[in-house]
């Protein structure tokens, strides 16, 4: 699970983000639905193709 956790929480990021702003006339379009699912989408795609930097402890 993990391994797993820097995406959902982009994804969480990405989504709150977008429906903050799709809300502020008290409403969800489907255009602004349909952009927080892409936002969500690709927050998962970049944080997926981004590695994770190295560890620098060395374990013994």
């Amino acid at each position: 699970m993990a391994k797993y956790l820097k995406a959902i929480a982009a994804a969480v990021a990405a989504c709150a983000a977008s429906l903050a702003t799709a809300l502020d006339d008290g409403s969800i379009s489907t255009q602004e639905g349909i952009t927080a699912l892409v936002a969500v989408l690709a927050a998962l795609g970049i944080t997926w193709a981004v590695p994770n930097k190295p560890s620098t402890t060395t374990e013994q």
